[in-house]
């Protein structure tokens, strides 16, 4: 069979089509790296166009930030802040336990947030008066 394939050139001709088939092989292994490489292009283009919470929303994140911070200009003691949150976050707090059935996402955060500006008081030592010492009066009266 060998012979006779030498014979017509059909050895040849099997060869050449095995080189066509690994070429074209090659060639749509090529391809669809170049159809991945541009679909991921495609998806950090339409993510940078994003804003943070939908870029967290998309990646299925949970995402919280502050929008703002209000200050009265009266009093500077007053004020809140102005928060943003995804599902996923609301569903992570209550998870953890910071809602219960029948609380609107608002309470939830809102019991997260003030729960979080305790933390930061205490781990601040902001929790009450700061002792500064005191000066004793009757000995600097001596020293005049």
């Amino acid at each position: 069979m060998k012979i006779i394939k030498r014979l017509l050139g059909l050895d040849k001709v099997e060869e050449n089509i095995k080189v066509a088939e690994q070429m074209l092989a090659e060639a749509e292994a090529k391809q669809k790296l170049a159809e991945e490489a541009t679909s991921a292009a495609q998806e950090r283009e339409e993510l940078s166009k994003l804003t943070p919470k939908d870029r967290a929303t998309r990646k299925k994140e949970p995402w919280v930030g502050v929008l703002n911070t209000h200050v009265n200009q009266d009093n500077v003691r007053n004020g809140f802040f102005e928060l943003d949150w995804n599902d996923l976050f609301v569903l992570k707090l209550r998870q953890e336990g910071y809602g219960e059935d029948g609380d609107k996402d608002e309470e939830v955060v809102d019991r997260w947030f003030r729960e979080l500006c305790a933390n930061v008081v205490v781990d601040g030592d902001y929790g009450g008066p700061i002792q500064t010492g005191s000066i004793d009066i009757q000995s600097v009266k001596k020293n005049n």
